[in-house]
């Protein structure tokens, strides 16, 4: 007598390991030994004597018969289920996609996410049971990391495109639901190409929605500038998700603070805010507390920036707030003959102790100034790394800062010529002695990179095909608070000026 293809909860519990279900004379000798210990257990001696045929025993397992009387007490002691709920059909099982195996060449590859950069890792999945794996992104410094889903597929080149291969579909669909967050790599390997192409899983699920073939872009190999921004985006997009709740809720505070004259609430007043979290609170109230003092400078203002590295410069990549206040300043005081200039100190210990795809970060950070007409100048010189974020104009001075501050944020305004002093020399340090002097932001630019130990021309021409592609077709941010907005128009501008050194 064959299985029958009905499936109720007693054929899935005696389902073999090997999916194969259960034989009947495998169920015979299981029958024997429940009856003798049902008997045991239930102080019945009469159940150790119950038999049942092979003829019950498949209508049991179609469900088409409900075992009675010492039968089912016997299935009932057994399961812990009742002989009503083991006729039924089980809970639904979820239907397993497998990815299709990687090639040798894409292992390799994969590899490559492990020992690239100090803050990748993967993890991944159990091919088997159609398991996706964990790229895991440390923090640095400052800044909590995270883990996001992800997927490698083979694919191959089509023009400026890689694309999916048909057969992973199915897998692929499984992969890009809306409410996981994960990326998608797609590898060459297989093709004899090399390298991994990366885009956020919720963009590729836009494509499947409306039947285009799932590719990435060429555009977005994984290298050190992709990796940045990935990392960057993904430590600070689930920093603040995690603090949703708590920012909103400080937002009257926060307007609160803008308003007095000075404040520096300690770290210890919210604790229930993330690293993130406090970056963004921090960053929020001296962006505003500066654009509320705008106004009253008739003369153009010198700043000074504590940021030193990548990691401490990433929010102004992302946070939508950075954008508006670099927006404000260059509609109050950039012009072609302005005097409008940011400070940094980065000494040459922050460089040699930073990865390239960190100081990357720094990088564009410096050009997105440059873009907004803000000139930028860099001291090396460490004794001006603690110096506090400042605005400087009219002998006045106007404290803002939340980097690498024992407060959540500390903004005040002096006009006393003792206070004032060290501010201005240290405005005029960065200025006579800027490792990144230059007449033109290309020269200050390259200058930079230069600097930083970065390669220039790979550097810019990978910024221009970047940005010619656009971020905002490769990564998502889930965050309200986020943008990718001025990052793409920093890339564009980069490349410009790639050009424009090309042809001089």
């Amino acid at each position: 007598m064959t299985q029958p293809q009905t499936r109720t909860l007693l054929s899935h519990l005696l389902e073999s390991p090997e999916g194969n279900g259960a034989s009947w004379p495998r169920f015979r000798v299981l029958w024997r030994h429940m009856a003798e210990d049902a008997a045991k257990e239930l102080q019945d001696q009469r159940l150790a004597n119950v038999r049942t045929s092979e003829r019950t025993y498949w209508r049991w397992m179609a469900g088409t018969h409900v075992a009675k009387g010492d039968a089912a007490a016997i299935l009932e002691w057994y399961f812990g289920k009742s002989a009503e709920a083991l006729a039924q059909p089980p809970v639904p099982v979820r239907e397993i996609v497998r990815p299709r195996a990687l090639d040798r060449r894409t292992r390799t590859a994969s590899r490559a996410l492990d020992y690239t950069w100090s803050t990748s890792r993967h993890v991944p999945g159990e091919p088997s049971v159609g398991v996706h794996g964990t790229w895991e992104l440390a923090g640095g410094r400052h800044f909590d990391g995270t883990a996001i889903g992800v997927q490698l597929y083979e694919a191959e080149p089509r023009g400026d495109m890689a694309e999916i291969s048909e057969a992973d579909l199915p897998h692929l669909r499984s992969l890009v639901r809306s409410s996981r967050r994960g990326v998608v790599l797609a590898s060459l390997g297989a093709a004899g190409g090399k390298g991994l192409y990366v885009m956020d899983a919720a963009l590729v699920r836009q494509s499947l929605h409306v039947g285009q073939d799932p590719r990435v872009p060429l555009a977005y190999q994984l290298d050190d500038l992709t990796y940045a921004i990935v990392w960057a985006l993904h430590v600070m997009d689930d920093g603040l998700l995690a603090d949703d709740h708590p920012l909103s809720d400080r937002a009257g505070e926060l307007r609160h603070y803008v308003m007095i004259s000075n404040s520096a609430p300690p770290r210890s007043d919210m604790l229930d805010l993330s690293p993130i979290g406090a970056a963004w609170l921090g960053s929020s109230l001296c962006a505003q507390y500066i654009v509320r003092h705008l106004d009253e400078l008739s003369d153009v203002p010198a700043f000074w920036t504590r940021e030193a590295t990548g990691e401490e410069c990433a929010p102004w990549l992302f946070f939508r707030h950075k954008h508006d206040y670099l927006q404000a300043v260059a509609d109050r005081f950039a012009g072609p003959a302005s005097t409008l200039g940011r400070a940094f100190c980065v000494p040459e210990s922050a460089v040699r102790n930073t990865e390239p795809y960190e100081r990357i970060l720094l990088f564009l950070t410096v050009a997105m100034m440059e873009m907004h007409g803000i000139k930028v100048w860099m001291s090396n010189a460490p004794e001006y790394t603690q110096t506090e974020g400042f605005v400087l104009a009219q002998n006045r001075a106007i404290l803002a800062n939340w980097v690498r501050e024992e407060s959540v944020w500390r903004v005040a305004t002096t006009s006393a010529r003792r206070d004032v002093a060290p501010y201005q020399e240290a405005i005029e340090h960065a200025r006579s002695h800027s490792v990144v002097d230059g007449q033109t932001p290309a020269d200050r630019l390259q200058a930079l990179a230069a600097y930083l130990d970065l390669d220039w021309k790979w550097l810019i021409g990978r910024c221009s095909t970047l940005g010619e592609e656009g971020i905002s077709s490769m990564l998502r941010p889930r965050s309200r608070l986020l943008t990718l907005k001025a990052l793409d128009q920093t890339l564009r501008f980069l490349g410009a000026v790639g050009r424009q050194d090309a042809g001089r």
